[in-house]
Order: structure tokens, then C-alpha cells, then sequence
């Protein structure tokens, strides 16, 4: 009998796939709790990414790597919803910026924490040496990916 988990025989591509899945759960299950329960798909990201900076719909159609069809879509969805407010940009007028509204915040807030308590579980199952290099690897990852790419990376804030 070996120690060998199914997870072995994964590459990469899919470890990354699946362990996405921590993640994703534990927000969804917080949204629930929380009366977010009609947060679309990407939705978590697009509070995330607007909570750190108002988003114009250019930046996050690179960042999700969807149709600016299908980003404007998920705005309108989480406008309705009470989520967001779409504002004009005062330095271009041709831009829409997008920002949270009071519900906006809350359900992001209620997301960070979700995925805080991932990040500590983490790293209570590994070494701080193993995160350490888990995160240079997934750092050295999105390099790549922005140089392939071409997509510049996130203003800090």
C-alpha cells in the first residue's frame, strides 16, 4: 500500500483548477449566510477588484479574459442587484468607472473574510518555507501570464 493520492498524478493546470475550489466554496457559503445568495458568477471578483480601485469595464474585461459584452452584462446584473453604481470617469468621459454601493462593500467584506479564513487554514497545514514557495510559484505564474498576455498589472492601492 503507498501514501500516493489521486492529487499526485495532476498536473499543475488542474491542481490550479481544483484548489480554486477552497476558495470558491468557502465565499459562496459566507454570500449564503450572509443573504448574498444572488451574487453572480465572477461576481466575487469583480467586488474584490472594485473594492481595491473604481474599475473601469476595460480593465476588468482583460482581468477576467471575458467578452466586454458578457463583463457589461455582469455589471448591469450586479447594478440591478444593488452591488455596484456605474459613475463617468471626470478624466474621460467616454469611461465608465465602476464602485460599490454600501451592499457592494458588505458582500466584499464578507468575501475577504471567507477567503481570509482559507488563507489561514493554509497556512496551518503548511510549513511557512512550503507557503513561502507556493506563493513565489503562483507569483511567478501570473508574471508569465501578464507577459503572455500583454495585460499590465494591477495598479497598487
Amino acid at each position: 500500500m503507498t501514501d500516493e493520492s489521486p492529487l499526485d498524478a495532476m498536473g499543475i493546470p488542474g491542481l490550479l483548477r481544483a484548489a480554486r475550489k477552497a476558495y470558491g466554496s468557502a465565499v459562496r457559503d459566507a454570500f449564503a449566510a450572509a443573504g448574498f445568495d444572488d451574487i453572480p458568477r465572477n461576481g466575487a471578483y469583480v467586488l474584490a477588484r472594485t473594492h481595491d480601485n473604481p474599475s473601469p469595464l476595460s480593465t476588468l474585461t482583460r482581468e477576467l479574459g471575458i467578452s466586454k459584452q458578457a463583463v457589461s452584462q455582469l455589471i448591469d446584473t450586479m447594478v440591478m442587484r444593488g452591488y455596484l453604481e456605474r459613475e463617468e470617469d471626470s478624466e474621460d468621459r467616454r469611461r465608465m468607472l465602476i464602485t460599490l454601493t454600501r451592499r457592494g462593500e458588505t458582500a466584499a467584506s464578507v468575501s475577504w473574510h471567507a477567503a481570509k479564513d482559507v488563507d489561514t487554514e493554509l497556512e496551518s497545514r503548511l510549513t511557512p518555507e512550503g507557503l513561502q514557495a507556493l506563493r513565489d510559484g503562483l507569483k511567478v505564474l501570473v508574471a508569465m501570464g501578464w507577459e503572455s498576455d500583454s495585460v499590465p498589472p494591477p495598479p497598487r492601492g
